[in-house]
């Protein structure tokens, strides 16, 4: 053991003399880049029709169709759930949040949300009138000629 702690000791030792007297960090590599002032893009507008976004595979979680800039989301505090609770969409005309949000990870179901279910943003995302990050190239199982159960 002490023989292998002395020679990452001196393998460490080796590649600091390396380095020139008085440096402790190696200096980077590649061209040297100017610092200067970049112009920023605008900010992306929400999406805030609250129509409806069609999924585009089952069991996707659906996207948030309103803003929620200045939502409160924490331990104590659910914004969310002040519409989308089942007992207060009557009330507020929201969609209710999924029946799996009551249920426990071996499917007991709860009286209130779930505490893994509580986060709604870990799954959900309001959408912004913004062009795509990175090409997406999905097409959906009816596009590539896959039939129905039952058809011929």
């Amino acid at each position: 053991m002490l023989g292998v702690l002395l020679a990452i000791l001196f393998i460490a030792t080796g590649a600091i003399a390396q380095m020139a007297p008085g440096e402790r960090v190696p200096a980077p590599s590649g061209p040297e880049q100017e610092m200067g002032e970049v112009e920023a893009k605008p900010i992306p507008k929400w999406v805030v029709d609250d129509v409806r976004k069609e999924r585009a595979y089952p069991d996707q979680p659906p996207v948030i169709p309103h803003s929620i800039e200045g939502y409160q989301l924490s331990v104590n505090t659910n914004r969310c759930l002040s519409c989308h609770k089942r007992e207060l969409t009557q009330e507020s005309g929201a969609p209710m949040i999924s029946v799996t949000h009551y249920m426990t990870r071996e499917g007991q179901m709860l009286a209130d949300v779930s505490p893994r279910r509580y986060f709604c943003t870990a799954c959900h995302v309001p959408q912004a009138d913004a062009e795509p990050l990175v090409g997406n190239t999905f097409r959906d199982m009816s596009e590539l000629g896959v039939k129905q159960a039952g058809e011929q």
